[in-house]
């Protein structure tokens, strides 16, 4: 697993530094969709999960959810069009989760993408990752996660 600044990016993942977002390939032909380490750290304690329902169709670029911390609220934007093919219930009642397992229980979405054999080798998978995330965060001025 990587470790960028005290941030966690596991091997396993696709990450789109950018937004910071990683995809999960299910092998059913969905993809599982979530924030980093970094992008919950940076937005601090999540109090609101507002996603896409299911069957919800989204244009790669733009928001599959909104999420809201005490002092931030944005989009969580994917890099693949696609169907929302299920929803983090449990994430929607406590977004907090986030916060304290991105990877596995804070999940956001199960996305049916689209053109994902277009979008994937525009990702960063995660053994490499390390180098785009430190760049990412000295542009962003973000020290790293606490802890």
């Amino acid at each position: 697993m990587a470790k960028v600044r005290g941030c966690n990016l596991p091997d396993d993942l696709l990450y789109d530094v950018q937004n910071h977002i990683w995809y999960q390939e299910l092998g059913d032909g969905n993809v599982k969709v979530g924030m980093t380490a970094v992008a919950t750290a940076m937005a601090g304690r999540l109090v609101a999960y507002t996603p896409k329902a299911v069957g919800k169709e989204v244009k790669a670029g733009k928001s599959c959810a909104t999420v809201e911390s005490g002092k931030w609220v944005g989009p969580a934007k994917l890099a693949c069009a696609g169907t929302v093919a299920a929803v983090n219930e449990a994430l929607v009642a406590t977004p907090a989760i986030a916060n304290e397992d991105p990877y596995e229980k804070g999940w956001l979405l199960v996305i049916k993408p689209l053109d994902w054999d277009t979008v994937r080798p525009t990702l960063v998978a995660g053994a490499e990752v390390a180098a785009p995330y430190e760049a990412k965060m000295t542009a962003d001025g973000f020290a790293g996660c606490g802890g």
